[in-house]
This record gives C-alpha cells, sequence and structure tokens, in this order.
C-alpha cells in the first residue's frame, strides 16, 4: 500500500520464464485480479538476442478475451488459426479477439534469428462483456501512424484505445476501455484522464504522485483522487483503465466469466477441437496439468 490517497497501491511484478526469456507479470495479483477490463498485463525485456535465439511460442489457444500486443522495440511473427499472418512492429496495436475461441503462435523469423535482435514490449488482455464473449474470433492490426498523438509542455501521448485528450483512437473497444502510452521530459507534469479504475505501468524513468515514487516496472494502482502525474527523468509509461466488467475467472491462457466454459475450453484443447494455426501446424503447447 502507498501512504497517498491517490494512489491505492504498487505492485510488483513477478518475475515468469516462458521459455526463451522472463517477463513481469504486473496483473493479475491477490488484492488486484483486474483494473477495468483488464486481466492480464505482461511487460517482457529489454532483452538482446544473440544469433541464433528468439521467441518461440507454440500455438496455443484463448477464449472470451482479447489480446492487446504492443512493441517498444523488435519484432513479433503472429499467426493464427483465422489465417492471419503478419510481423508487428514498434508503434502498432494488434487486437487478437478470442471470443469462442483461437489459436496463435508467437515466433521470431528465420532472418531476425541470423542477426540477432532486440525485443521490448507489453501483452495485455481484456476481458469481453459477457454479451461478447462467445462472438466470432478476430484479429485487428492498426498501424502505428494511425494510433492518434497529443502533445503538451514537455509530454507526448499516443491514444491507444479509447478517448482521451480530445482524440479517439480507431482501435476497437467492446466496453468503456482506456489505453494511453506518455512520453514526459524530466519535470513534465500531464494531468491524467479519467476513468472507472486506473493503472499506471512505467518502463522507462520513475514518476511522482503526490509525492510517492511511481517506480518503473511496477503497476502503481490509482485511485478516483489521482490528478496529475510529475516525471522524474525522462519517462515513459502505460495508463491502463476503463469500467470493470464483474468476476471473471482465469486459468492458464483461458478467461471467462463462468467457470464450466473454461472447463469446456480445456476439454476441446485436449481433444483437437481447435483450429490449427496455418503455416505452424506441426506442434502445440499441451494443456498444463
Amino acid at each position: 500500500m502507498a501512504d497517498s490517497p491517490a494512489i491505492k497501491a504498487i505492485l510488483k511484478p513477478r518475475e515468469k520464464d516462458i521459455g526463451e526469456f522472463s517477463v513481469r507479470r504486473a496483473l493479475p495479483f491477490v488484492q488486484q485480479r483486474s483494473i477495468g477490463p483488464w486481466v492480464f498485463f505482461d511487460h517482457f525485456g529489454p532483452v538482446s538476442f544473440q544469433p541464433g535465439a528468439g521467441i518461440n511460442v507454440r500455438p496455443h489457444p484463448h477464449i472470451n478475451l482479447a489480446t492487446v500486443t504492443y512493441l517498444f522495440e523488435g519484432e513479433i511473427f503472429h499467426r493464427d488459426s483465422l489465417g492471419n499472418a503478419l510481423a508487428i512492429h514498434p508503434g502498432a496495436i494488434n487486437l487478437m479477439v478470442a471470443g469462442r475461441g483461437i489459436t496463435h503462435s508467437e515466433r521470431t523469423r528465420d532472418a531476425l534469428k541470423v542477426t540477432g535482435y532486440d525485443l521490448h514490449g507489453l501483452q495485455l488482455w481484456h476481458a469481453l462483456p459477457e454479451e461478447f464473449e462467445e462472438v466470432e474470433p478476430s484479429f485487428h492490426h492498426t498501424a502505428a501512424d494511425d494510433i492518434p498523438e497529443v502533445e503538451f509542455d514537455g509530454a507526448k501521448v499516443r491514444v491507444m484505445m479509447g478517448t482521451a485528450y480530445g482524440v479517439e483512437s480507431p482501435v476497437k473497444t467492446f466496453s468503456p476501455n482506456l489505453y494511453v502510452e506518455a512520453h514526459l521530459e524530466d519535470g513534465a507534469e500531464l494531468t491524467l484522464p479519467e476513468a472507472e479504475e486506473r493503472g499506471i505501468y512505467v518502463v522507462e524513468g520513475e514518476g511522482e504522485i503526490d509525492g510517492v515514487t511511481v517506480p518503473i516496472n511496477a503497476m502503481t494502482v490509482l485511485t478516483d483522487e489521482t490528478t496529475t502525474i510529475k516525471a522524474r527523468g525522462k519517462t515513459r509509461f502505460a495508463l491502463i483503465g476503463g469500467k470493470p466488467l464483474g468476476r471473471r475467472y482465469l486459468d492458464w491462457n483461458f478467461v471467462s466469466s463462468r467457470k464450466e466454459r473454461i472447463e469446456q475450453a480445456k476439454t476441446d484443447w485436449k481433444a483437437g477441437k481447435f483450429g490449427t494455426v496455418p503455416g505452424d501446424d506441426e506442434e502445440y503447447i499441451p494443456l498444463p496439468e
């Protein structure tokens, strides 16, 4: 807990090994299962892959959620069971709506394995409102140049999802949802957008709110009283928030408002009832037992 009426909690992520490297998992926490509709927040890198190395996340399933992949540096090659196959690059927003069920993989292209490369980014999941949990799966790529930017004195803000600072992101949303990225020069102050729930994750530098440090590599959960943040050094952070959607169950890669739906998804994955990924159908991640 933080000693400030503006900060509810500061959550230090757990390091989680995902094979080729580790990630910092900032959501969910026991004391903070979600922030608005956001139920999962991973920060990976910065990591330097030597020649011959890279990420090889084999095909795996999702249901009843949407993933948002965003890179600061590097590249990830995405494939899914709908036939989408594209390289994810810095600055773009990549929204994968799992809905009733989707399979996807995340790999490093062979060309990058030859040279080696750096990788740094975020992957977030947001729950879907109950009426949209079983929608048809889809994938939406929004190029970096199409994300609206607003500049203030010493600050540049990108509105990745939702509406803030007088602009609206073109990225599809299913409920009141907010995702903003901000770059602040040393000493710059920024008024934060309002949302029913909000959290800040700093990836460079550190901030200050009401005299309390907003540290790097941690999720700072804000209260309704939080209005501004001040940069200590050159600072970059993501702000997430929105309207909470009620309790969601999370088990492995599955998120749902219904426990029985997750059990059905487990059974379906073991039985091979999810779609396969064209061009990447020779292996998969088994259901953890």
